[in-house]
């Protein structure tokens, strides 16, 4: 028999996941998927059991100037002044991202439907929406959107994608893009 998923829906504003790349890129665009550590520490903080999968659709990019300063300071010994060196960075930021996050048991998503999740800046809130769906994988599967299904390295169509915070040694962890639909669009394909 199939298991059935219990679904919760998140949305919000804005959003932005930052590729595990990116360092001190002066420009970069939000990543459109989950890494094991975003939905480990989404599962965290939920304190659920597992979270089976997730789809995220959103509305668009707009970029955005962030202005950064290194934690350290400079010395300027001839002016005798202690300064922080400030840069602009561009930011495309997700506009109305939506999160469907699938759980394995209803308790699960009973827990997840009362609270707010962060894609992974705090600034960054999404919240569910009231209702629990209950889908199979089929219909799961139909829904638009970017999802990061994981794997192992010797799958295909596997590429690495980032460092597991929550493993002890921070080993690489290897997964493959599905894109199902339009995921760039209003909506996640529940409401019709």
């Amino acid at each position: 028999m199939e298991q059935d998923y219990y679904v919760v829906t998140y949305a919000g504003p804005f959003g932005y996941i930052k590729p595990w790349f990116a360092v001190r890129d002066s420009k970069t665009y939000s990543q459109q998927f989950l890494t094991p550590s975003i939905v480990e520490g989404m599962r965290q903080k939920l304190e659920v059991g597992t979270i089976l999968r997730h789809k995220l659709t959103y509305a668009g990019f707009s970029v955005q100037l962030e202005q950064t300063q290194p934690r350290g300071w400079d010395l300027r010994p001839k002016q005798r002044q202690m300064v922080r060196p400030r840069s602009i960075l561009n930011r495309g930021v997700l506009i109305h991202p939506r999160l469907v996050l699938a759980f394995a048991s209803g308790e699960d998503a009973e827990k997840a439907v009362c609270q707010h999740i962060c894609l992974c800046r705090n600034e960054d809130v999404l919240l569910p929406e009231p209702e629990i769906r209950t889908m199979n994988r089929e219909q799961f599967d139909a829904l638009p959107g970017y999802e990061l299904r994981f794997g192992d390295q010797g799958e295909p169509g596997m590429f690495p994608v980032g460092f597991d915070r929550f493993s002890e040694r921070g080993e690489m962890r290897y997964g493959k893009i599905e894109v199902t639909g339009n995921p760039i669009e209003t909506g996640d394909g529940i409401n019709g």
